[in-house]
């Protein structure tokens, strides 16, 4: 892991060559051991064109024992840097490697690990190389035939992708299992599971009418929390067929959940590997929030297997033709299991949340990046949630016929291929009938583009004249941009009567600026633009106060309605943030108006009713002021506490559930009873505390019980020791709710959570080696604004000693969680001294990481 004396070399997107050889075929067979595993791997190899380049084969950090070609072994095999090259002098061989490997040594969680006594593997992007000495890139398709050999009671379940062929036993104590997978995948797909593992079964006929066997692996302990993620499987697998006509291709389905885990999930062919906090849910220890997550996540992995699995990526440039479409995927898939709306808005929020400040800072990257050190450092917001929102603004120009047409012709085209962003997009123009050309610059462009509005009114002719312009903000590497296509949903609204004065009409604004006009607009019309987010851009407009609170009562378009109220929030806080004085009227009369309309679902009006988060505040700001910024809007929310008290305690009161369910309805009542808890909390009502108080102990669901404890964190009140510290002894033995107790202490607005928080790092508890519980504190101060800017710099320092000691166990997650020292371009002098001076440190650390290095001095730059 040692840092090069140089910057680590750039991989270009430009310098992309095809393989010199191929494998059409792997056999890889494993002696398990968690101290020391054997791993012999047999490759079929052929030379692809005419060149007489040795075969390359990639690694890391093993030496091989032994090479043979063709049966041969050869000694004429060289190492240089991490790759073993092998003269070859014809085009076809056989080429067998056997290496030593120690999982129980692998704190970077990549490659072939161990984790809770088990043993599991990691291979997306270059874990592969771990293992075995292979052509570890994504454009390189085998198929794998897998054996293993293990401990028959320590590991008696050996889990492989693809089918199971045979199993047996030895007579010295040890078992074995054969997998074959017969479709090509490149070895970032290739996974292997051995351990002592119960199974929830389950089955799933296709609409061809195949029997599909479906197994979920965990600990025996944790079955009975297993069936909310088997039945996400069956609904992910039914609506793929239904909406995409997409069948499964096996005969099993498993997914394995660990406990130690880098990222979400993994969509392994047949054998998807899952950080338990995405498997396991009972309603005592996992809220509402988490039941949601572990259906998208499910659904996601699945939907992989063939947006991803069985059409793969040519590069890592390409990664979000796989992960951009899939997040779309089950994006929609979610949304059509509950509330489309509150679907969205959450979707837009996350978006705003991670993905808009990553497209203004020093990690501005395109949705096809140009060049990266260490690739795990690109799967990110813009590769992910925008890329899934390019797939949705070209499902929005073809409409659903034409889409769902382009993206039959995409799995049918290139099924069993590694593709690219620019097939994709063929297929689209091609069966959409579409000239997609500028449009591509999303792929090319980094940047939030910004677009300025302006509605004007001739009453007397009844026209109004609407006029549009855009601008991209230059990002590193690209100061000079080019006008976007930007599908933007408008109409128009009578401000007098309220009704529609137009239907709904989709603008694409493809020049700088654009002036559009509608004849007959008898009355002053208010604009609601961007409807459903139609486009990822930033709304700069005319409207006024009056303007976005008529929106938000008046809109027939669910997020627009949401969007004016959380427009005139923000413009309300801003203003209060510069001014040290918050004019509160038009957001009390909002609010207000909102909780009293009728026909309202209860998961809208809890969404609706919430401020914007200090962060997005200050995101909004040329120069962030944490502290300004908390106090305004802590004086927001205690006069809608206050003046709107009798409103919360009614909705409270109303909200309330004998039992617990999960169901659509029952979620957003429950969402909606917190949110009231909140602000009846915010108001500085004497009762507060006891109320959160009493609903922690009758709780019979984490969703309100975290909910209680969350508003207890965030008071001063006696009670909330109490509540911290029972909350921590019924849920010591289970590692997912005591991650939600860091968590929440993380997050708390008090002024000391940053003392909190360097006294729970040095809790007995607390652990850097997994990345569950590194997410939790670290990460979750990371994005706590007020506390983790604190004048002082201590908050800098805090982090960066965490990511510093994190970077020598496990590189990939501390890379993951420095972007918010990356910002220090927004805050004043001192806060953006400090935090420069940390991020200097930690490029200067000895022994650094590649993934921390890049995203060090890319921010520091």
């Amino acid at each position: 892991m040692a840092q090069p004396s140089t910057t680590p070399a750039a991989i270009r997107r430009e310098d992309y060559r095809p393989p010199g050889w191929t494998v059409p075929d792997i056999t890889l067979d494993f002696r398990l051991d968690p101290a020391e595993t054997q791993v012999h791997a047999t490759l079929s190899v052929v030379r692809r064109g005419a060149h007489d380049e040795p075969l390359r084969l990639d690694g890391a950090g093993q030496v091989p024992l032994s090479v043979k070609v063709d049966g041969v072994a050869i000694n004429d095999w060289r190492i240089e840097g991490e790759q073993l090259v092998v003269p070859l002098a014809g085009d076809a061989h056989r080429v067998e490697t056997e290496v030593v490997i120690a999982p129980d040594r692998n704190t970077q969680l990549m490659g072939l690990y161990a984790s809770g006594g088990n043993l599991c593997t990691q291979c997306e992007a270059e874990g592969f190389r771990r293992i075995t000495f292979f052509p570890d890139r994504p454009d390189v398709l085998s198929v794998y035939r897998v054996r293993m050999t293990a401990e028959a009671r320590r590991f008696p379940v050996l889990l492989a992708n693809g089918d199971p062929v045979a199993s047996g036993t030895n007579e010295d104590g040890t078992h074995w299992a054969e997998w074959h997978d017969p479709f090509p995948k490149p070895s970032y797909l290739f996974a292997l599971v051995a351990g002592d593992l119960a199974v929830h079964r389950g089955s799933f006929t296709t609409m061809s009418g195949r029997a599909v066997q479906l197994g979920i692996w965990v600990r025996a302990a944790d079955l009975p929390k297993t069936d909310h993620a088997l039945h996400a499987l069956r609904l992910a697998m039914a609506w793929d067929e239904r909406v995409y006509g997409r069948e499964y291709d096996l005969d099993v389905f498993n997914i394995v959940a660990v406990d130690d885990f880098n990222f979400g999930a993994m969509e392994n062919k047949g054998l998807n590997i899952f950080n338990s906090r995405y498997i396991l849910a009972d309603p005592d220890t996992a809220t509402d929030y988490d039941y949601d997550a572990i259906a998208a996540v499910v659904a996601h992995e699945y939907f992989h297997n063939w947006s991803g699995n069985r059409i793969t990526c040519r590069d890592w440039f390409q990664l979000s033709l796989k992960e951009g479409f899939t997040v779309y995927r089950d994006q929609c898939f979610s949304a059509d299991q509950g509330s489309a709306a509150v679907k969205r808005i959450e979707d837009v929020r996350g978006l705003r949340a991670s993905q808009f400040p990553e497209d203004s800072g020093p990690l501005a990257h395109p949705v096809r990046p140009e060049s990266y050190i260490e690739i795990s450092n690109f799967y990110t917001a813009t590769i992910y949630n925008k890329g899934a929102e390019l797939i949705r603004m070209m499902a929005t120009m073809l409409g659903p016929v034409k889409f769902r047409a382009a993206t039959d012709l995409y799995f049918d085209r290139f099924d069993g291929t590694a593709a690219t962003c620019e097939d994709f997009v063929a297929c689209m123009e091609e069966a959409g009938g579409i000239d997609l050309t500028q449009f591509r610059l999303w792929y090319a462009q980094a940047g939030t583009p910004r677009v300025s509005v302006g509605l004007a009114h001739e009453p007397g002719g009844g026209r109004a004249t609407l006029r549009l312009a855009q601008h991209v903000p230059a990002t590193p590497g690209q100061s000079v941009k080019h006008p976007m296509v930007l599908p933007l949903k408008i109409r128009l609204f009578g401000a007098e009567t309220g009704r529609a004065l137009t239907d709904e009409t989709l603008i694409l604004l493809d020049q700088l600026s654009e002036t559009i006009t509608f004849e007959g607009v008898t009355e002053r019309p208010v604009l609601s633009i961007n409807r459903g987010f139609s486009a990822p851009v930033v709304i700069e407009s005319d409207r006024t106060a009056a303007d976005l609170a008529f929106l938000s009562a008046h809109d027939d378009d669910a997020f627009a309605r949401y969007e004016a109220m959380q427009q005139l929030m923000l413009d309300t806080l801003v203003a209060g943030t510069i001014n040290g004085v918050v004019q509160a009227d038009a957001v009390l009369d909002a609010v207000a108006r909102t909780l009293e309309a009728e026909g309202l679902e209860p998961a809208f009006l809890a969404e609706a009713v919430l401020l914007p988060s200090e962060n997005f505040i200050g995101d909004q700001m040329m120069t962030v002021d944490p502290d300004a910024i908390h106090a305004a809007r802590e004086e927001l929310r205690e006069r809608l506490g206050r003046t709107l008290e009798p409103v919360w305690r009614r909705l409270y009161a109303e909200m309330a559930q004998d039992a617990y369910i999960h169901t659509p309805d029952a979620k957003g009542r429950r969402r909606l009873r917190n949110v009231a808890l909140g602000y009846i909390a915010a108001s500085g009502a004497p009762d507060a505390a006891a109320t959160a108080l009493a609903q922690f102990d009758a709780a019979d669901n984490m969703t309100d019980r975290q909910a209680a404890l969350t508003t207890l964190v965030n008071s001063d009140a006696p009670e909330r020791e109490d509540a911290l510290a029972r909350f921590h002894a019924r849920y010591a033995d289970n590692a997912l709710v005591l991650d939600k107790w860091f968590q929440t202490q993380a997050l708390s607005s008090r002024a000391d959570t940053g003392a909190v928080v360097a006294r729970l790092a040095r809790h007995p508890d607390f652990t850097l080696t997994n990345p569950n519980r590194a997410r939790a504190l670290v990460g979750a101060f990371g994005v706590n604004q007020r506390a983790f800017n604190a004048a002082d710099g201590s908050g800098y320092r805090f982090l960066a000693d965490q990511l510093i000691a994190l970077d020598r166990l496990n590189p990939q997650t501390a890379a993951k969680l420095l972007p918010p020292l990356g910002r220090w371009r927004r805050f004043d002098g001192e806060r953006s001294r400090l935090m420069r001076a940390e991020l200097t440190r930690i490029v200067e650390t000895p022994g650094l990481s590649k993934d921390l290095f890049e995203q060090a001095s890319k921010s520091i730059e």
